[in-house]
């Protein structure tokens, strides 16, 4: 019988997390938007979405060894500055 003390932390700890997820997965009320947050909601709509877009960096092959890069002209302006 004493082991299903061992147990108890577990069912303890299980039943607290499904209370909790309960609780915040119920169901709540819609609140009622503003007039102002509406109109910033359909301004941010029509807002043109930029075309920058960030090129994907080229990796190079992992050959599983681990060697050591030399600093980009980027880290040694950081490490000056």
């Amino acid at each position: 019988m004493e082991i299903l003390l061992w147990l108890l932390p577990s069912v303890v700890v299980t039943c607290a997390a499904m209370a909790w997820v309960g609780w915040v997965g119920r169901e709540r009320p819609e609140r009622e938007r503003s007039e102002a947050d509406l109109q910033r909601l359909a301004e941010a709509i029509r807002r043109p979405v930029p075309d920058e877009r960030r090129r994907p960096r080229q990796r190079e092959r992992s050959t599983g060894v681990a060697q050591r890069r030399e600093p980009s002209r980027r880290d040694q302006t950081r490490r000056s500055a």
